[in-house]
């Protein structure tokens, strides 16, 4: 079999690149190895996430299919009583902020809707598990081995491939790509399920502010979220070192409902019982990193090259703003544009990494210093600050509050050269450091928010 362009994956990122590059008069094939619906995480969608999904026409589906409507993310520290909002928000042609919303989602019909719509969409689905890349004897791309669900292998010649694997980093893992660092965070897990009758914030308005996504801190690196999925129904999950899940040895679910009742007082607060209505899951919540993402003959999208630490859900946003940047230059591609050279998409990698460096220093700087994280965001930078929680990070950066982050850091970003920029310099988690929140910060609103010796 010989298409254009093949993709590895059916999720919000090989759906979302499909749909992008039916715009540009490519079908391409879609290699999935489940079938859809299927379970998954990552339901919180920030505000150029929805920017995107009205783009590619399903606004009104969206409300229709009555997702919960998310107007921003309220953060609680440790006590409880304090807490701080960034709302969502968008940019009017002249870059003016505007009122915004977008949408929490529950993955498995969200992406069975995505995947459905690229097939109406011109795709083709092929069933099966992508087993290994098919290689020139000049080691660029030329398509990707299938064991077809239905028994048997095949071979999918392509011009390119899209890995949109996720977390599977297909093409990484083959060793197509240059190395996979471990990163930030990577001594963390995951431990998550659902639940009936949490109380969400009632707005003004008749479930104004039902739908946003609430986080609870307790110290560093050990934080809880809580995101709507439907009108009934919460999603919730703790984020803890992995070492301190093994030093309780506790159930999952022993260990998920203890926590929600005491990692801090205000998430207690909101779930009164504990209905957990799915079970109890846990994943790695580590960090890595994917030198030379891109090549002759492929390009990784989203976390098939790179992720960071999910706690303001960059994950949706970021894949499926790559799936439209990539589009544009795999028709370019196709049409012979750079097609000889050693580095045929240097440019598109070079967005795309600068975008998730904004975030990364973002979060940096809320873990490592989160005082001044809280100085810059309500003082100084709050519509700036809006821009980085919405996903605007691949136009006017790096932004005043970015140049600031850095230098909280320490950090210096040179884009001049590969093998300079693409290695991960993220926060580490040190648990010989004393605990982060130990006396009372005096800064307005976070006064329960502690400083670090």
């Amino acid at each position: 079999m010989k298409v254009d362009v093949v993709i590895i994956g059916g999720g919000p990122g090989g759906a979302a690149s499909s749909m992008f590059l039916a715009r540009e008069g490519i079908q391409p094939a879609i290699i999935e190895k489940v079938r859809f619906p299927r379970y998954h995480i990552g339901e919180s969608m920030t505000g150029e996430a929805g920017g995107i999904l009205r783009e590619l026409g399903f606004g009104e589906r969206m409300l229709q299919d009555r997702h919960p409507i998310k107007h921003g993310v309220k953060v609680y520290g440790t006590g409880g009583k304090n807490a701080w909002f960034v709302p969502v928000m968008a940019r009017d042609a002249a870059w003016n902020l505007q009122e915004q919303f977008t949408w929490q989602v529950r993955r498995s019909h969200f992406d069975n809707m995505m995947l459905d719509e690229a097939l109406a969409r011109g795709a083709t689905l092929i069933p099966g598990q992508a087993i290994k890349p098919l290689l020139r004897e000049d080691g660029s791309v030329r398509g990707i081995r299938v064991r077809m669900e239905g028994g048997g292998v095949q071979d999918i010649e392509a011009e390119l491939v899209l890995d949109c694997s996720g977390q599977a980093t297909f093409l990484a893992n083959h060793g197509v790509t240059g190395p996979k660092y471990l990163g930030a965070y990577d001594k963390q897990i995951a431990i998550f399920s659902q639940v009936t009758d949490f109380i969400c914030d009632e707005g003004a308005a008749r479930d104004e502010q039902k739908g946003n996504t609430l986080i609870f801190y307790q110290k560093k690196y050990h934080w809880a979220w809580a995101i709507p999925l439907d009108d009934e129904v919460v999603s919730v999950g703790v984020v803890i070192p992995a070492a301190y899940f093994l030093e309780k040895k506790e159930s999952k679910r022993d260990f998920l409902i203890r926590e929600l009742s005491e990692l801090n007082p205000e998430l207690a607060r909101r779930i009164p019982e504990f209905g957990l209505v799915e079970d109890v899951h846990v994943i790695p919540n580590y960090s890595y990193q994917v030198k030379r993402f891109t090549g002759r003959g492929y390009i990784c999208i989203g976390d098939a090259h790179r992720f960071i630490d999910p706690i303001f859900s960059f994950g949706l946003v970021v894949t499926m703003m790559e799936a439209k940047f990539a589009a544009p230059v795999v028709r370019a591609y196709l049409e012979g544009v750079q097609r000889d050279d050693a580095e045929p998409f240097a440019e598109h990698q070079v967005l795309c990494e600068q975008g998730i460096d904004v975030l990364e220093d973002a979060i940096d700087t809320f873990w490592e210093n989160p005082i001044a994280f809280a100085l810059l965001t309500h003082r100084r930078y709050l519509g700036l600050m809006t821009d980085i929680f919405a996903g605007r990070v691949y136009d006017h950066q790096p932004s005043e509050v970015v140049t600031d982050f850095r230098s909280v850091l320490g950090r210096e970003r040179s884009y001049d050269h590969t093998d300079d920029y693409s290695v991960p310099i993220g926060s580490r988690y040190h648990p010989e450091r004393s605990p982060l929140w130990e006396a009372n910060s005096p800064i307005e609103g976070t006064e329960d928010w502690t400083i670090p010796r």
